[in-house]
């Protein structure tokens, strides 16, 4: 792996720790409260997941920025315009999620950001089979992320379901 390679890997988890210096003394009790569910891990959790996925993502794009020229060519246009795209909304997701305690916007967010990430499973498979596969965790995190949410802001609009 060149130097670019560590770099790739680490730009991602840039969010993550921005995220956590500006807002650990203000995330939200959104899973530790009464509307906490059985199956809900902690934030520390959470973000320990995130930070794993986008350690994983980013050595899958360096396989496609790899495979594709390295550069910043016009073949690399769309397959890292997505990437770039979504992993602002995956900051913006823990933001939301996190810090705003706003589950109506993280799940909108996190919508988005799933059909993005199920494009870059496509876009990627022909370039990078590997790269492709290492993104199937962060489809199953993001199902996981999505199923909290969507209960939270369920809970959110209808108090008679929370417990």
């Amino acid at each position: 792996m060149r130097l670019q390679g560590p770099v790739f890997v680490g730009v991602p988890l840039v969010g993550p720790i921005l995220i956590w210096m500006f807002t650990h003394n203000q995330i939200s009790g959104w899973c530790e409260d009464q509307r906490k569910l059985p199956w809900c891990p902690p934030h520390k959790v959470i973000l320990l997941v995130w930070t794993t996925i986008y350690s994983v993502v980013g050595y899958a794009s360096y396989l496609v920025w790899k495979d594709l020229g390295g550069g910043f060519r016009w073949p690399l246009a769309l397959p890292l315009g997505l990437y770039t795209l979504q992993l602002t909304l995956s900051w913006t997701v823990l933001t939301l999620f996190l810090a705003a305690d706003n589950p109506g916007l993280a799940l909108l967010d996190l919508l988005l950001l799933y059909g993005l990430v199920v494009s870059m499973v496509l876009i990627w498979q022909p370039i990078n089979k590997l790269a492709a596969i290492l993104l199937l965790p962060y489809l199953a995190w993001l199902t996981v992320t999505a199923a909290i949410t969507y209960r939270l802001w369920r809970d959110s609009l209808c108090p008679a379901y929370q417990p």
